[in-house]
């Protein structure tokens, strides 16, 4: 009888599913800081967290490529990137048009990429008419240069007027203005609700802030998560990412803390590294997400 080839999405399934057993199977947690005394699951019933994608993870893909790898991977949402929903890029029609396949697809868009905001009304407000068009309620964001109060104003403004939810991403040492998820927290306490966190967790170790921490600190206005992992230390300026389970981060901890708030939004894996050809590697992080939950919260259907 001829062997049967192992096709590539045999390799995905067989990595994603190894992904999902690690977990389970007690493999050692990776650590970030001392024991957080974050539970290792949440007390009473939770519902259980939005798993999805960060849409830069497939910046080399059309759109209906990473529609198809979403597919393959069993991945439900996206927070999408500017080569698949061009916000600020093009017309509102446009971004229209693209959210809509991604939905066709039975695929949800619980956020946007980093939209990147400028002191000028007329640059904020094409931001907000393409993600009103493309039926967000939050979008991920930052500004082109260090925001004063009347740039933070204006934005205020924005948000009142199209009730959408900025959700400001931190980068890390090497970011001007916002390097760690307390500088957005500091930045947004006085002004609306509305204007609060993306919470990368590898660029938050790079500005030595413990993750975990940060999640329980800045729940109330933490509207997106973007996970990975790094073996980069505190401190530097270049990130050394690696598929979730094989760095420096407690990926355990973090999830914990993220039902511990019973979180809403998406907890997106951001897989950075290996551009050309990135779905063998996002298939065991995904899966890796996956199976933590399920250990995590084992009554909890992952998404």
């Amino acid at each position: 009888m001829d062997e049967k080839l192992l096709t590539r999405r045999d390799a995905i399934k067989k990595a994603a599913l190894a992904g999902f057993l690690l977990p389970l199977a007690g493999a050692a947690p990776r650590t970030f800081a001392a024991d957080t005394g974050v539970p290792q699951a949440p007390s009473g019933a939770a519902p259980g967290l939005n798993l999805g994608l960060v849409g830069y993870s497939l910046r080399k893909s059309s759109i209906d490529q990473a529609i198809a790898i979403m597919k393959d991977l069993r991945i439900t949402s996206i927070s999408v990137f500017k080569v698949h929903v061009p916000i600020q890029l093009s017309t509102p029609d446009v971004c229209r048009e693209m959210a809509q396949k991604f939905r066709d697809a039975g695929l949800s868009i619980p956020a946007t990429g980093v939209v990147y905001l400028d002191k000028s009304e007329a640059v904020i407000r094409k931001a907000f008419e393409c993600g009103r068009a493309a039926g967000l309620k939050t979008m991920t964001a930052s500004y082109a240069t260090p925001p004063d109060r009347d740039a933070l104003l204006m934005t205020e403004r924005f948000v009142r007027e199209y009730d959408i939810r900025l959700a400001f991403h931190n980068h890390g040492p090497e970011d001007k203005i916002f390097p760690s998820p307390y500088d957005v927290w500091d930045a947004v306490q006085p002004y609306d609700e509305r204007l609060g966190l993306c919470i990368d967790v590898g660029h938050s170790a790079r500005a030595g802030v413990d993750p975990t921490e940060a999640i329980l600190k800045c729940r109330s206005r933490l509207y997106d998560v973007h996970m990975k992992d790094t073996l980069s230390p505190a401190g530097d300026k270049k990130d050394k990412g690696v598929g979730l389970g094989f760095g420096r981060l407690d990926i355990r901890a973090i999830m914990a803390a993220l039902l511990e708030i019973r979180f809403k939004g998406q907890v997106g894996l951001e897989y950075e590294i290996e551009s050309e050809d990135p779905v063998p590697g996002m298939a065991q992080s995904y899966g890796y997400m996956r199976g933590m939950l399920a250990a995590l919260a084992p009554d909890q259907r992952p998404a």
